[in-house]
């Protein structure tokens, strides 16, 4: 029986070719997105599950006020973890990690064979994290100073085919800030090997180094600190009694140093406004956890916000292309009464017609779901490259993906072909030998799925819109620098000792209009410090601000705007104890009047130290960090560094990068020219904004398209009801344009209920997401009227596409059986 279902089925799918089509291809459009969007979501929720203890590991977190900054770090005080382990009961174990700031070079002799990122960590890291071993003991790899282990392929690449134990290897560019840089440059023995670490994990290193080198990580300091650390609590222990103890450690490890650095204890610090908790974290919760993904976070990370929108998408496509399927489907009935009315004469019963019918649609869907397959593999490829994944049609193939495949084509066949098998099945032979489809409260659901439809579509292009238009607000603002025609190179100061010639060199080139070297890059990845600022005259009036090292060409080259006092300058003599405040710091610090020659104390250390400086100009605001976040108090002080930014000819910049790399590799220290563009680092803060608004385009067209299917199902539905109507009115003399506007005038009101219900539903969600800007747009009436008018376009050019057919038939063949 099953086998003459389907292959009546199949008769049937060839029969319609056309309908058939436009169902198998819209349904496998939205089991393509269904599919890609559920191998990103299960890579995305798949991070740190491969430990063999990982439910019982958490991340100390820092969430804090301090002088009207909140802050919010995944890096806390060094003493911490041993702390929490010996007083706290329930905490198993306790390790910590820092990441070195640059690459690491790895050396054999004198010569440079790769480069690599590290880490430092306490020697009972692998306790905790059970990263299989490939060479080496995990328990002893890392108990003595200036020892490492290494992933595979990085003691492939180093060592080829040789045992690297007990080889030692000389690693440099091993910088850390603690009182002060710190390189750990030196000569270091292999004493394990592991397997690389998953993509999936929220650390990638490719050395591991043992903190006992670590001088300052004996350090009972306790204001301040750069060390990530991860508990390992006892088997069934609630998170929320291992938090309950942590403002009692707090206070009792602080205070002192509180008082010491800001003349305040731990109390009057609270009652001032300010705050410091320690929060857990489940390891599992970190990737996607977008509040601490900035200082101390190994990893950009990921985003909750995004993968549930993604899922909201997989889900409301998936339900289009159903609602598609189902309209085309019943849109089709009229074609097929004839046939259900004589399987009905001669003995069919309902449940054998909803069982043919259930074979039609699941034949159907099958061919669909193998087309997304196919649509899957050919998307993946660009979708790893607009998210930075290495997503694999394969991951189907795997038990799980293949139980919710199996799934899916059940839910789809119920979902998608469940009511056109109920409704065909319904009709009574006399109605089906006379081609009657009897009007009832049906049309009612069918409309409502459409407006379904058109309201996701209409709510898509809003949002696509707004992200447009954001996206151009970006490019646009004035953001108090100039971005264009600058050079940066960031790591100018791996050519070592021979930085003074090469940029005597850059300046001494007629392209080259000026270059400034400083450790502060605007739009990127910065070294810098926070300071606390005190006034004077009133050590109570505490800020604290960001502190950049700058030269006098600094400002200059980006073009900032100073708009009170000088800039500095050597023929002024020594400038060690002059500042530069923006704007921002000049309005928290409460100063009144001219802010030239206000003195003020910074506090140097934890222990009382502090130094006078005086401030010598005030540069106009300008955005240090992003959009997303509002301008902060910020001080520049004399103290040029490491990178270079140049300002350059615009017609001269692809020759004179040649000569650049050229010079540079005169130098022969074996490092490779790198540059970047000011205006792309620029944009690259903004890039994952610039892919949403790429995604939702695409969405966007496949929605409004697939909703266009059900539409043109809906009218050959109603068409074919109204055929008789047709027919008679043709014959009274009506035009073929009175005849569309009448089948027109209630689907277009249909698209009107959809624009009604998108427009409050795409505000919503698109003023929540403006929210994660500091500075963002007004959402404008014409980005409403715009989407209002493409929708509305679109939707009449496919209903005229099908009532332009209907309107020009023989009102013979209508009426033919009356």
């Amino acid at each position: 029986m099953l086998k003459n279902n389907l292959k009546i089925a199949w008769r049937s799918l060839k029969k319609n070719k056309l309908v058939s089509a436009i169902n198998i291809l819209g349904l496998s459009l939205g089991i393509a997105t269904c599919l890609v969007i559920s191998l990103y979501v299960v890579e995305e929720f798949s991070y740190d599950t491969f430990y063999k203890k990982g439910d019982q590991i958490y991340r100390v977190n820092l969430e804090a006020k301090i002088a009207n900054e909140h802050l919010e770090e995944a890096s806390v005080m060094a003493p911490l973890a041993a702390t929490l382990k010996e007083e706290v009961p329930g905490v198993q174990d306790a390790t910590r990690a820092v990441k070195v700031r640059s690459e690491t070079k790895i050396m054999l002799g004198d010569q440079v064979i790769r480069k690599g990122t590290t880490a430092i960590v306490d020697p009972n890291f692998f306790q905790i994290f059970t990263l299989p071993f490939v060479k080496g003991d995990a328990n002893s790899s890392l108990d003595k100073p200036n020892t490492v282990v290494l992933t595979e392929d990085q003691a492939k690449a180093i060592f080829g085919e040789d045992d690297p134990i007990n080889k030692v290897i000389r690693l440099e560019d091993i910088g850390l800030y603690a009182d002060k840089y710190q390189d750990f440059a030196g000569d270091y023995t292999v004493t394990g090997v592991i397997k690389n670490i998953p993509t999936n994990s929220h650390f990638y290193f490719d050395l591991l180094i043992s903190m006992l080198g670590n001088p300052d990580a004996k350090k009972q300091k306790w204001i301040s600190g750069s060390y990530v650390t991860y508990l390992l609590l006892d088997p069934g222990v609630d998170p929320a009694r291992i938090e309950e103890n942590l403002p009692a450690i707090s206070k009792k490890y602080m205070e002192g140093q509180l008082k010491e650095g800001l003349g305040m204890d731990f109390d009057e610090f609270f009652e001032k406004g300010n705050y410091i908790y320690l929060k857990l974290q489940a390891l599992g919760d970190i990737h996607l956890d977008s509040k601490h993904n900035g200082s101390g976070n190994f990893e950009a990370g990921g985003d909750m916000q995004t993968v549930l929108i993604y899922c909201a998408i997989a889900v409301f496509m998936l339900l289009i292309a159903c609602i598609n399927f189902m309209n085309l489907s019943t849109a089709g009935a009229s074609q097929r009464v004839k046939e259900i009315g004589v399987r009905k004469v001669m003995g069919s019963d309902k449940q054998h017609l909803i069982y043919q019918f259930l074979s039609e649609s699941f034949l159907a869907i099958c061919f669909a779901m193998v087309l997304g397959i196919l649509m899957t593999s050919i998307a993946l490829p660009y979708f790893n490259e607009f998210s930075d994944k290495s997503l694999s049609v394969l991951s189907l193939l795997q038990p799980e993906f293949l139980i919710s495949l199996g799934i899916l084509i059940f839910i789809v066949t119920m979902l998608a072909g469940g009511y056109p098998a109920f409704f065909l099945s319904g009709f009574k032979p006399i109605d089906s030998l006379k081609k009657k489809i009897s009007k009832s409260n049906r049309s009612a659901f069918r409309s409502g799925l459409v407006v379904f439809q058109f309201a996701v579509s209409v709510a898509l292009i809003i949002s696509t819109l707004v992200v447009s238009q954001q996206m151009n607000f970006i490019q646009n603002k004035d953001i108090g620098y100039d971005r264009e025609q600058l050079i940066v190179l960031r790591d100018a100061g791996l050519i070592g000792e021979h930085l003074g010639v090469f940029t005597d060199k850059l300046k001494a080139d007629p392209r080259i209009l000026s270059v400034t070297n400083s450790a502060y890059i605007p739009s990127g990845p910065t070294d810098n410090n926070v300071q606390n600022l005190v006034l004077k005259d009133d050590p109570s009036h505490t800020v604290r601000m960001m502190q950049y090292g700058i030269d006098e060409e600094y400002i200059p080259t980006l073009g900032m705007e100073l708009i009170a006092g000088r800039n500095f300058s050597m023929q002024m003599g020594s400038e060690k104890n002059n500042i530069i405040l923006n704007e921002t710091a000049v309005k928290e610090l409460g100063i009144e009047g001219d802010p030239i020659g206000t003195v003020f104390e910074l506090i140097t250390d934890l222990k009382g130290g502090r130094e006078e400086v005086h401030v010598i100009g005030v540069v106009k605001d300008f955005v240090s960090k992003s959009l997303r976040e509002p301008i902060k108090p910020l001080m520049m002080v004399y103290n040029p560094y490491y990178s270079l930014i140049l300002k350059v000819e615009k017609s001269e910049i692809q020759p004179l990068l040649s000569d650049m790399e050229t010079t540079w590799n005169g130098f022969n220290t074996g490092e490779a020219f790198h540059y970047a563009f000011l205006d792309e680092l620029y944009n690259e803060t903004y890039i994952k904004e610039a892919k949403m608004g790429s995604f939702l385009t695409v969405l966007s067209l496949m929605t409004i398209f697939v909703a266009c299917l059900g539409l043109f199902g809906l009218v050959t539905f109603t068409a074919e009801q109204r055929i008789k109507e047709i027919g008679i009115r043709k014959v009274l003399g009506s035009t073929v344009n009175q005849i569309v506007g009448m089948l027109a005038k209630d689907f277009i009101k249909l698209v009107v209920i959809s624009l009604i219900i998108a427009f409050p539903a795409g505000y919503f969600f698109m003023d929540l997401w403006l929210e994660n800007f500091a500075y963002h747009i007004d959402i404008a009436w014409w980005i409403y009227a715009l989407a209002a008018g493409i929708t509305l376009l679109i939707a009449f050019g496919t209903i005229c596409i099908r009532s332009v057919k209907a309107a020009l038939m023989n009102p013979v063949d209508s009426l033919k059986s009356e």
